[in-house]
């Protein structure tokens, strides 16, 4: 594994048990939406199960609220790692690996770069553990209308910064041509569509539209007809939002199954960490409905 490799090179330094226990690692950003070059960052998002005290503190004897607070894990972010052996003239990695309850909200919340790995392309993924693979199967089960308002922000941020180009750096070059930021003004158009597909087709498909995407990159079309095309875009987007069928918000009891499923497939019981409060609840329906099936209520 990646992970394994950096660590051997000592070019990273993650918590100790984070390698050992990492299920999922996927390339992000421009290579997910298949609009890289070859200058493009290989951003690095996964998920791992922290040891289960992290994630149940009651088992070290701590009361929430009282006392010194123990360890706790959200994610492991590390940017800028040069390994000089990789390909031929090198790589940049930038990681970013969440603790599986962190990465389970941020998707049930849309947070649109967090939900996206659940939705790369195979090629994309660099490791992925059977625990993994029963989340990516249900990937669907995350996904709701609550992605529209980010989405839909985030394009109005990068629409604000292509117009702003104060750059520095390798692109600023390209921006003194053009008069605008064609890199932003690219996610502005990626967003949009992918707005409008979830709304559509309760889908994300990461490169659907990457020949769009990668004009707006080059600068073949105009930072004023992105901005006209993205009005009207906003319109559509608010007519789809009331007639599409995806939910309106996550089905947390169901997302909340699929993440204490997946726990026990890596811990084993979790009979000492979580009370099933619902258990003998969905039993006692279970039997009614049978009941009724037979006419017996």
């Amino acid at each position: 594994m990646l992970l394994d490799d950096l660590l051997k090179k000592k070019l990273i330094q993650p918590p100790t048990w984070l390698t050992s226990n990492c299920h999922f690692l996927t390339i992000h950003g421009s290579i997910a939406y298949g609009t890289n070059s070859d200058t493009s960052d290989f951003d690095v998002y996964g998920w791992a199960i922290p040891k289960k005290e992290i994630i149940f503190p009651h088992l070290n004897g701590e009361i929430e609220g009282f006392g010194k607070q123990k360890q706790r894990f959200d994610q492991w972010c590390q940017h800028g790692i040069l390994d000089k052996e990789a390909q031929q003239d090198g790589r940049i990695y930038d990681f970013t690996v969440y603790g599986i309850v962190r990465f389970f909200q941020l998707c049930m919340e849309n947070n649109p770069n967090v939900l996206e790995t659940l939705f790369t392309a195979s090629d994309c993924i660099l490791h992925i553990t059977s625990i993994a693979n029963i989340i990516r199967d249900n990937r669907y089960l995350f996904l709701h209308k609550g992605i529209i308002p980010k989405l839909s922000g985030y394009a109005h941020s990068q629409l604000k910064k292509a117009a702003s180009p104060n750059k520095v750096g390798k692109r600023a070059e390209r921006v003194r041509q053009l008069g605008w930021d064609a890199k932003h003004l690219s996610h502005v158009v990626r967003l949009a569509l992918q707005a409008e597909d979830v709304l559509k087709f309760h889908d994300l498909d990461l490169r659907k539209h990457r020949e769009h995407v990668k004009a707006v990159k080059r600068g073949d079309i105009s930072l004023d007809e992105v901005k006209k095309w993205f009005n009207e875009q906003e319109v559509l987007l608010k007519k789809l939002e009331p007639e599409s069928t995806l939910p309106w918000g996550p089905n947390e009891p169901k997302i909340k199954q699929l993440l204490i499923d997946c726990l026990e497939h890596h811990f084993g019981s979790l009979e000492k960490c979580v009370v099933n409060l619902d258990k003998d609840k969905n039993t006692l329906e279970s039997i009614i409905d049978l009941l009724k099936s037979r006419d017996y209520v």
